[in-house]
């Protein structure tokens, strides 16, 4: 079963995101507490820890959060989930708004190892309901 393996947050931009065990989460809004939070289409960002071994392989002291997202999933190829998906996890429904991103200056990651992988990989969604968000919690496709 896909799950949530971490959740990451950070109070400023152009920071690390750090692990918590749980997050609230409001429609319109995103994570409760996270900088990127606000009234827009990426809302929630995720990557899947799949995608992040691939470069710690090279890279060891990459982590969940490493790469600034929100939420890191096992179980699911996010970036082959159409625009318009669901998934639900506890209470909590998203909806996946972009697949990827264009990046417009180069990450902290980038300058490090000279490739990230959220641009390629990495997904972004709004939030439908509100709720707690838990690291372990399953992950369904709705």
């Amino acid at each position: 079963m896909p799950r949530i393996v971490s959740i990451n947050v950070s109070p400023a931009t152009g920071t690390d995101k750090e692990p918590v065990d749980s997050v609230m989460v409001k429609p319109d809004h995103g994570i409760v507490g996270d900088a990127h939070a606000r009234n827009w289409h990426r809302q929630i960002s995720l990557l899947a820890v799949e995608s992040i071994a691939k470069m710690a392989a090279e890279h060891p002291h990459l982590r969940p959060g490493s790469f600034a997202e929100n939420i890191t999933t096992e179980g699911l190829d996010l970036p082959r989930l159409p625009i318009g998906t669901r998934l639900k996890a506890g209470e909590v429904e998203l909806e996946i708004t972009q697949i990827g991103k264009k990046c417009h200056t180069k990450c902290k990651i980038y300058e490090q190892a000279g490739n990230c992988i959220m641009p390629t990989e990495g997904i972004f969604a709004k939030v439908l309901s509100s709720g707690t968000l838990n690291a372990g919690d399953d992950i369904i496709i709705i």
